[in-house]
């Protein structure tokens, strides 16, 4: 799984995380960013910031797995300056990633959807789909969103994921303190509407054309 952010797991793809995890089929979660723009932090010192962001991703990652052999991985992309597709960094982003699906055997890969409306958001969606390029078939990209409305059901079909375990999805967001305190001073913090999370998630697959 790819998630732009720290935080982006549990919102938009907590209940796949799990129920991958039951199954025994979580290959990894790896993070594009590293989260250093969510606070108004002064030049050359967000490293306390992204510190703490990493610890609670792992955490989070705990709490849907219930196991501590699979840490997160992070890219750490400069939050909120994404490299573009033929950018020498996303080429390298998309050969490692490349390299680790076929380490790790992955034969699908969720990513927040194409059309959302942040840019981390949509460059995730960018590295996935050149990852499965690069799989020539053999890797489905799978889209859950964030922020966004679903996408539109003649371009992507849906799955919905079995329902979590009651109260987990809040357990792991309760993880990510610096999203939902002032813990690290002002800056951004995850309105009450995304608080309040369904039990399942819905992953959508482009149609073919």
């Amino acid at each position: 799984m790819l998630a732009p952010h720290p935080d982006d797991e549990t919102l938009g793809a907590a209940a796949l995380i799990a129920q991958t995890a039951r199954a025994g089929r979580l290959a990894g979660l790896i993070y594009l960013t590293d989260g250093s723009g969510s606070h108004e932090i002064a030049s050359g010192r967000s490293g306390k910031l992204v510190i703490s962001r990493k610890r609670e991703a792992a955490t989070a990652l705990r709490r849907l797995t219930g196991s501590r052999r699979q840490p997160p991985l992070h890219l750490d992309w400069k939050d909120a300056a994404p490299a573009q597709p033929g950018h020498p960094a996303f080429d390298r982003a998309t050969r490692r990633l490349t390299a680790l699906c076929r380490r790790w055997q992955v034969d699908a890969l969720a990513v927040t959807a194409s059309h959302e409306s942040h840019c981390d958001h949509q460059a995730a969606a960018q590295l996935a789909y050149a990852v499965g390029q690069w799989a020539r078939g053999r890797l489905v990209v799978a889209e859950y969103v964030v922020w966004s409305k679903a996408p539109d059901s003649r371009t992507h079909r849906k799955l919905r994921t079995a329902p979590m375990l009651r109260g987990q999805r809040r357990h792991a967001l309760a993880a990510h303190r610096s999203q939902l305190t002032a813990s690290h001073g002002p800056g951004f913090r995850l309105p009450a509407s995304h608080r309040a999370m369904p039990a399942s998630d819905v992953l959508y697959l482009r149609r073919a054309k």
